[in-house]
């Protein structure tokens, strides 16, 4: 019988280990499981267990609202400066060059028209990933503008915001902004225009105490984080317990603050609907 030699542990090499990608899979806050990224994004960035919504910036938001391929951007060439010089831990110029260079866009603020379901529309989309979304001078300029062309062109307008509030860095210029955005609100109002304002997680600061509560039908995506000031700050100043679910969409329902709740995807046939509903198709 031949002998086999028997074979030295610096022969044998080990299994390669499989390599998974990172960020294929990540754990959903609302229900925690794990879920896969491609999976939750082909629904619309809806977890497929729960359907807890994750937040979207605002590129993504009009390619889920706006028809393939009908979304013309308006007012590119704002950019953001600082007339205040301000700093904290860094200057202002250079958190607004490293947020530029992170979201690859200009500022929080996106707008274009566009057909939604064939329904011609001007949409106007704050950007959580720009800054939380918070208004400066410049995305105060594009929702004005954005309120002024749909009073020009009368169609109708769409708003969908997404913001910590206003931006602390240009001060009292960001505040002004909202004096600004609801007087040409005011202005499309009385020259009989429809305002569908949409409001995701989170909308709060001066755009929840400005545009983003005065519109003709008020939409909210389930569980959103809406109200002024944070239920932190609401509790420790009146020192009681809130209501469980307090600032959430659902809440602010049952309390008449907004017209109806709706999941994400079936926003735009809402959307679709409430223009022919009020004939501004």
């Amino acid at each position: 019988m031949t002998k086999v030699a028997a074979r030295t542990w610096t022969e044998i090499k080990p299994a390669r280990k499989a390599v998974i990608p990172e960020g294929l899979w990540l754990r959903c806050p609302g229900c925690s499981q794990m879920v896969y990224r491609k999976q939750m994004e082909s629904n619309l960035h809806c977890c497929p267990e729960c359907q807890h919504h994750f937040r979207v910036g605002a590129a993504e938001r009009i390619r889920q609202l706006a028809d393939e391929g009908s979304f013309e951007p308006l007012f590119t060439n704002l950019s953001p400066t600082d007339p205040l010089k301000f700093k904290d831990v860094k200057t202002y110029q250079d958190r607004l060059v490293a947020e530029q260079a992170k979201s690859r866009e200009a500022d929080a603020c996106k707008a274009g028209t566009c057909f939604i379901k064939g329904r011609p529309a001007l949409v106007c989309v704050l950007d959580l990933s720009f800054m939380m979304g918070s208004m400066g001078s410049v995305v105060g300029e594009i929702v004005t503008r954005s309120i002024e062309a749909a009073t020009e062109r009368d169609l109708p307008l769409v708003i969908v915001s997404g913001s910590g509030g206003a931006r602390m860095q240009e001060a009292g210029l960001s505040l002004m902004q909202m004096a600004k955005s609801s007087a040409a609100l005011a202005r499309f109002d009385e020259a009989g225009g429809l305002f569908i304002s949409v409001l995701t997680d989170p909308t709060t600061g001066g755009v929840t105490a400005s545009f983003a509560m005065l519109g003709d039908v008020i939409l909210a995506e389930p569980k959103a984080l809406i109200g002024f000031a944070g239920p932190r700050v609401i509790q420790q100043t009146i020192r009681q317990e809130l209501p469980e679910g307090f600032q959430r969409s659902e809440y602010l329902l049952e309390a008449g603050m907004i017209d109806r709740v709706v999941a994400r995807p079936q926003l735009r046939s809402e959307i679709a609907r409430l223009i022919d509903y009020t004939g501004k198709a």
